[in-house]
């Protein structure tokens, strides 16, 4: 890390902090939609807009689930008041390629289970469009609904239980149910990728430069690295996004934010010149992205693909922002997490008001990262505007509660390692 590079300030607004920017290519903002959600739904859809000549959506609408209780999806996603919601699950499937690397996760009895371990709610707001990545932690403690499951029967409700275990109750339809009664917000698109599947998005694009404040060295996923920038892809990109007990306190909680860190730097690499000036990667990318996603059939028509990129094709780094829903701990168990109510109306609000937000915690939870994002020089001159020229005022930011941590693609994060007093 620079020793010039100093560590943000609190209560960082994500309007016109990063206006310098360079505004990417059109077709880099269908690429830039992969590293929203960890090269998850929107990969896909970027990937079968792009390429639909190709016939990519044969395979893609395979295996394409229906969501549960869900009204027709109007042609045009504009009609869609509130704007826009989709889910995305990241599972932990045992596949054959990479069970090797889950250990005693898949090993035994268990091996048939298939946890939803990644849980996000990405929000496309009505015009002006902006991106929110809601996040929410795998022991978050909640009700889970009665749903179907693969053979037809109807489950039984839990009254109490984690979040991480809806996949087993009746698929992916069951994951966006729950967090739809969750959340109280209509999810009408949502998509799932194994663990593999993000394995092999990475190494599509040459793997993720991840940055390390400190060491990391951590037993349970094998990984001892140095501080510094490491590029991770294969085993290394799995490792890292599934780290816990190396960053930060060794909580869940800490977890994500590492992954949102993997996630802003997915997003950079994704519309940079290696990636957007290579065909050959372009479609490989486009290939592998179609081929490891699991989408709902509300999610296969190319031409709402195609809209969902236009929606966001203008949407800058620092107006996509990634939280992680709020929570407390479970008076019933130090180890669980239960959610915040009141913080989480706050979110709910925030979103429908469809305003700047205002990120006033800490760019990670549980000491898991460091926001390093340089400092925006001061400008010396004020913009005068022409004779007859008016200037439309600045949109009011909305601060969300503190205990919502959180960063926009726009700041740079690193890695809180478990080695920081060492050397």
């Amino acid at each position: 890390m620079s020793q010039s590079t100093k560590p943000a300030k609190r209560g960082r607004r994500t309007v016109a902090r990063h206006g310098e920017l360079k505004s990417p290519h059109p077709f880099g903002m269908l690429m830039k939609i992969f590293g929203i959600i960890v090269a998850v739904v929107l990969v896909a859809g970027a990937g079968v807009a792009a390429y639909a000549a190709y016939d990519l959506t044969a395979s893609f609408t395979q295996d394409a689930v229906d969501l549960e209780g869900q009204e027709a999806v109007p042609p045009d996603i504009g009609a869609i008041e509130g704007g826009v919601n989709l889910f995305v699950a990241g599972t932990d499937a045992c596949e054959e390629a990479y069970a090797g690397y889950f250990g005693d996760r898949c090993t035994g009895p268990d091996a048939e289970v298939e946890l939803n371990d990644v849980n996000m709610l990405v929000h496309i707001s009505d015009s002006p469009r902006r991106v929110t990545v809601i996040s929410f932690p795998r022991d978050l403690m909640i009700s889970i609904p009665s749903c179907t499951a693969e053979d037809g029967s109807e489950t039984s409700p839990v009254d109490y239980a984690p979040i991480n275990t809806a996949y087993t109750q009746g698929g992916l339809a069951c994951v966006v149910k729950t967090v739809a009664a969750l959340s109280e917000q209509p999810i009408p698109f949502a998509a799932k990728v194994t663990w593999g599947g993000v394995i092999e998005v990475t190494n599509a694009v040459g793997g993720v430069d991840v940055c390390l404040a400190s060491g990391i060295r951590d037993y349970y996923t094998g990984i001892d690295w140095p501080a510094g920038i490491r590029n991770v892809q294969g085993i290394e990109a799995l490792q890292f996004l599934r780290t816990r007990h190396g960053v930060g306190d060794g909580s869940d909680l800490g977890r994500i934010s590492n992954q949102q860190q993997y996630m802003s730097r997915l997003a950079r690499k994704l519309v940079s010149e290696d990636v957007l000036s290579d065909p050959s990667t372009l479609l490989k990318l486009a290939t592998t992205a179609v081929d490891n996603v699991t989408p709902s059939k509300s999610l296969t028509n190319p031409l709402t693909l195609v809209q969902i990129a236009l929606a966001v094709k203008n949407v800058p780094f620092d107006e996509i922002v990634f939280v992680q829903y709020p929570v407390v701990t479970d008076p019933w168990d130090e180890n669980k997490v239960v959610p915040n109510d009141e913080s989480a109306r706050a979110l709910w609000d925030a979103l429908a008001a469809n305003q700047p937000l205002q990120l006033t915690g800490e760019a990670g939870t549980n000491d898991a990262v460091i926001d390093v994002t340089p400092e925006a020089p001061v400008p010396t001159e004020t913009a005068t505007p022409a004779p007859g020229e008016t200037v439309a005022p600045a949109e009011e930011a909305i601060a969300l509660p503190s205990d919502i941590s959180g960063s926009t693609a726009a700041q740079e994060t690193c890695s809180n390692g478990n080695l920081r007093d060492e050397g």
